[in-house]
């Protein structure tokens, strides 16, 4: 059967927590977990292989395994984008599947085979790769905008032994990649000065992320859990990856690998929801009934007030 999330499991789990953890993570950890990547899209500044390099350079200068969620019709279908894959798994970094072309099982028009069927082809390209893991991790966190597709793509996951590759930190990276982007593409002689109000928003962004999650874990759970961030394969994390893992460490929490993290039983919940999906704790909050004002508006702006603040400066 599998884990159904409730009061009493909440607090099973917790239970359980306390006896099989080492007392090491009981300080904050985080793991780092990179989705829809490897991209092979052009950006500027640097190219799909510097981007590449820069990222796993800032991993590999910080001693941090993480791992990475390939999209395989961004890049991994072509031998070129494939080597971009296969390098991760070569730096010891896990390997694992977010499907082919990054489909929304929430909408309508994707029906629960079609999704299915996204998983096993993608699986066919990134099998053999080093690092390769049975994890996966639904496109948008959405898992399914009805029970028939919810229970389906469990089913189907424990049919073909995945993990469901939750997340508990989530951030909104992508957002401030496009701005990014966008001011660079304005601006392709931007300096390094140009781009610093970004990258101070970026960090912020993440800090604060970090900590709302922190104290959301320790109200559903009573207890600092290890945490899964997603940020995504692009070009905000090429460039400033390293100052992340920095405020991170900084911040005194202990970063772990993502094997480490999903030990954790908090991760083998199954929120009970008609809809599931955001961030497990998010997910855990709405199993229990709590209103988005109740779990804080700014674990699902989108990034919107670093974004407003950004535009108050003329970016």
């Amino acid at each position: 059967m599998p884990a159904v999330f409730s009061m009493h499991s909440l607090r099973t789990a917790l239970a359980a927590a306390c006896l099989v953890l080492a007392p090491q993570l009981y300080a904050q950890s985080v793991a780092f977990s990179f989705d829809d990547g490897p991209s092979l899209a052009e950006t500027p500044r640097l190219s799909p292989q510097a981007r590449n390099d820069a990222m796993l350079a800032a991993l590999a200068k910080h001693k941090v395994k993480a791992a990475l969620f390939v999209t395989a019709g961004n890049g991994a279908i072509k031998p070129e984008g494939l080597a971009l894959a296969r390098a991760w798994g070569q730096a010891g970094h896990v390997v694992g599947n977010h499907t082919m072309t990054h489909p929304d099982l929430d909408s309508a028009k994707v029906s629960l085979a079609q999704y299915q069927q996204e998983v096993l082809d993608c699986d066919r390209i990134i099998a053999a790769l080093p690092g390769y893991q049975r994890w996966f991790r639904f496109t948008f966190l959405r898992e399914g905008n009805t029970p028939d597709k919810r229970n389906g793509m469990r089913s189907f996951l424990r049919q073909q032994d995945y993990r469901n590759a939750y997340v508990t930190l989530d951030t909104s990276d992508w957002r401030l990649n496009d701005k990014l982007v966008e001011v660079l593409e304005k601006n392709p002689q931007a300096s390094a000065a140009d781009l610093e109000p970004i990258r101070q928003a970026y960090l912020a962004h993440l800090r604060q992320r970090a900590l709302a999650y922190r104290a959301l874990a320790q109200r559903l759970q009573g207890r600092d859990i290890p945490q899964m961030l997603l940020l995504h394969h692009n070009l905000i994390n090429a460039l400033w990856l390293d100052d992340v893992v920095k405020q991170f460490k900084d911040m005194q929490w202990t970063i772990i690998t993502p094997a480490q993290a999903y030990a954790d039983p908090v991760y083998a919940l199954n929120p009970e929801r008609a809809a599931p999906g955001q961030s497990l704790l998010l997910s855990m909050g709405r199993s229990l009934g709590l209103s988005t004002q109740d779990l804080g508006l700014r674990l699902m702006d989108d990034g919107d007030f670093e974004i407003d603040a950004l535009k108050q400066q003329g970016l």
